[in-house]
């Protein structure tokens, strides 16, 4: 009695630049928050969430740098599958 398998469904594909645009806008936005109470921080010895919030942005510049090129092989797929 074999059972019949469901077809597996096509995993997902979405554009990625969007994510790490959101990401970086994410971590610039909590650090200018941040910045807003940064003698405080420093009292209390939290200034590294300054250093954290720098360092998250800064690491998702070649993290859209390869997100593009993860795009732009992407759209190439699609477009040689006559996908839309």
């Amino acid at each position: 009695m074999g059972q019949q398998q469901k077809p597996r469904p096509e995993p997902l594909d979405p554009p990625m630049v969007p994510f790490v645009v959101a990401g970086m806008a994410a971590w610039a936005v909590a650090g200018l928050a941040l910045l807003l109470f940064r003698d405080w921080l420093t009292e209390h010895g939290h200034q590294d969430w300054l250093w954290t919030c720098l360092a998250g942005f800064l690491w998702g510049i070649p993290g859209l740098a390869v997100m593009m090129r993860h795009d732009a092989k992407r759209r190439r797929r699609r477009a040689a599958a006559g996908l839309s």
